[in-house]
């Protein structure tokens, strides 16, 4: 039996959109966590430059997601590593401080899964969290759109949100009925052009986006 459930939603949130707030309502209503905890991207060795700061990522994530009624926490871990960030690195240091025992969840959408096997250490990934997935447009989910080697360890993991809520690690689910549509680079070409994005980002974010001057040319 878990102590705790923990729900871990990563990433550059450059800037935070409705995608990601969907994304952490959907497993939130499906796993019932004790907590949601955002990690904001320090430096994503795959990613290029960021364009917001840290500083007005993190604004912009409480922006989003302090109106949401489910818990959430913002994890700052990977912005103060101040080196290359690693996914592994970080579901290590949230197992050291939840203990084995705690149900550990990562979340990804679509288009990280077809690309998990390029991640560090990846099948570590699954020694210290489950991992669920959400499919996306263009990126399908099916067998022959995602790595093999993705493929069968989704397949030989997959579980219900009851086995993954009562362990620890190593378990998997793909939501099919969740479609999320939205891409941080055409919110901020769009922005970059004067557009406004009211339906892909929650006003809140983009009030502080406006007030900043954010994504600007």
């Amino acid at each position: 039996m878990t102590e705790r459930c923990i729900a871990l939603l990563g990433g550059s949130f450059d800037p935070v959109h409705q995608g990601h707030v969907a994304l952490a309502r959907y497993f939130f209503q499906l796993l019932t966590p004790d907590e949601v905890r955002i990690i904001p991207a320090g430096n994503p060795w795959q990613k290029g430059l960021l364009q917001a700061s840290a500083e007005d990522r993190v604004a912009m994530i409480r922006c989003a997601f302090d109106t949401q009624s489910m818990p959430v926490s913002i994890d700052l871990q990977e912005i103060q590593r101040h080196t290359a960030t690693y996914t592994i690195d970080t579901l290590k240091a949230i197992r050291a401080e939840l203990g084995p025992l705690a149900s550990i969840v990562f979340l990804i959408g679509a288009d990280q899964l077809q690309h998990l096997d390029t991640w560090h250490d990846w099948q570590q990934l699954f020694e210290y969290a489950h991992l669920c997935a959400a499919s996306r447009p263009g990126f399908a989910t099916d067998a022959s759109n995602i790595p093999e080697a993705v493929n069968q360890e989704f397949s030989r993991r997959a579980a219900t949100p009851e086995q993954i809520r009562g362990s620890a690690c190593g378990l998997t689910y793909l939501a099919k009925d969740l479609s999320i549509g939205i891409s941080a680079t055409e919110i901020r070409t769009a922005l970059q052009h004067g557009g406004r994005s009211e339906l892909l980002v929650p006003p809140q974010v983009l009030d502080y986006i406006e007030s900043h001057h954010l994504y600007k040319s």
